[in-house]
């Protein structure tokens, strides 16, 4: 996304709320919402809008998982690593997918066509360990299930 643009979807989105600090979190998600991630520009402008500093918004932003600092991918991936999940094999899941994928969760491929997520539940534990394609869940994965749902054969 252009700069310009991005100046104008962050200030689109700051027009909508005043100065408080617990505006905080719904200014992250809105620009987040209009942007796909939260560039440094737009932490800037943040923090600045709030009369915060640029660690106090990102400090913020990275405890959420919900976050992003990288332009999602064109898929996105998400592995489970819930207490019901991590007993049945997630950790090996999400090594073959990052082996696979060569990109650590939070991170996107150089290609832009992958990014990968470690959730900490989805609720699905009866499915468990449980992979989400692009907002389709996936139960009962094994290490070799995740490398054909990336590639498209699942």
């Amino acid at each position: 996304m252009a700069e310009v643009s991005v100046t104008q979807e962050v200030e689109a989105a700051l027009s909508g709320y005043d100065r408080g600090r617990e505006n905080l979190i719904p200014i992250l998600q809105d620009v987040q919402d209009r942007i796909t991630f939260l560039p440094q520009e737009a932490i800037v402008r943040i923090a600045d809008h709030l009369g915060l500093s640029e660690n106090d918004v990102f400090g913020v932003a990275t405890f959420y998982t919900q976050f992003r600092f990288h332009p999602p991918g064109k898929r996105h991936i998400k592995v489970c690593q819930g207490t019901a999940c991590h007993v049945r094999g997630s950790g090996a899941i999400l090594d073959a997918v990052v082996r696979r994928l060569g990109v650590v969760p939070g991170e996107t491929t150089t290609d832009g066509g992958y990014s990968l997520e470690r959730v900490a539940c989805f609720g699905s534990c009866a499915l468990a360990p449980v992979m989400v394609v692009d907002e389709k869940v996936y139960g009962r994965v094994t290490s070799r299930k995740a490398e054909k749902l990336i590639e498209g054969d699942g």
